[in-house]
C-alpha cells in the first residue's frame, strides 16, 4: 500500500496541483495585501471613511452587558450581535475582482504563447525540407561539377 501511495504522490499530476496549490495561496495573499494595503485606502479615502472593511449595519441592540464601542465591527461581531458587514463583504469582492482578472491576464498570455507554439510547429510540419533522395541528388549534381 505504501508503494502504490508513493507512486500515486510522485506523478506529475498530482505534483503539478501541489505547486499550483501553493502558488496559488501565495498568490491570494499578494491580492489580499493589494486589495486591504493599496487599493482599499484609495478608496476609503474617496468616501472619506478611513477603514471600509469596518463598515456595518447592525440589525439588532447589543446585549445588556455589551460594553464596548457601538463602531467597534470587531467586538460587536464578538459579541453576537447580528449585523450586516457590507463594508468586509466589499472588500472581500473587490479582491476576488482583482484575483480574477490577474488570472484572466495570465490564462490569456498562456494561450497566446501556446497558440504561437502550435503554429511554429504547423510551420514546420508544413515545410519538412528536401527529401533523403533529393538531398542525395543535389550532392551527387555537386559532385559531378
Amino acid at each position: 500500500m505504501f508503494g502504490e501511495f508513493k507512486a500515486f504522490i510522485l506523478k506529475g499530476n498530482v505534483l503539478d496541483l501541489a505547486v499550483a496549490v501553493i502558488i496559488g495561496a501565495a498568490f491570494a495573499t499578494i491580492t489580499a495585501s493589494l486589495t486591504q494595503d493599496i487599493i482599499m485606502p484609495v478608496v476609503s479615502a474617496i468616501f472619506g471613511v478611513p477603514d471600509f472593511s469596518g463598515m456595518f449595519i447592525l440589525l439588532a441592540s447589543p446585549p445588556a452587558d455589551y460594553a464596548g464601542a457601538m463602531t467597534d465591527y470587531a467586538a460587536l461581531k464578538e459579541a453576537g450581535v447580528p449585523m450586516l458587514g457590507w463594508g468586509q463583504f466589499l472588500t472581500v469582492v473587490i479582491n476576488f475582482i482583482i484575483l480574477a482578472f490577474i488570472i484572466f491576464l495570465i490564462v490569456r498570455y498562456a494561450n497566446k504563447v501556446m497558440e504561437a507554439a502550435k503554429e511554429k510547429e504547423e510551420a514546420a510540419a508544413e515545410d519538412p525540407g528536401p527529401t533523403e533522395v533529393e538531398l542525395l541528388t543535389e550532392i551527387r549534381d555537386s559532385l559531378k561539377k
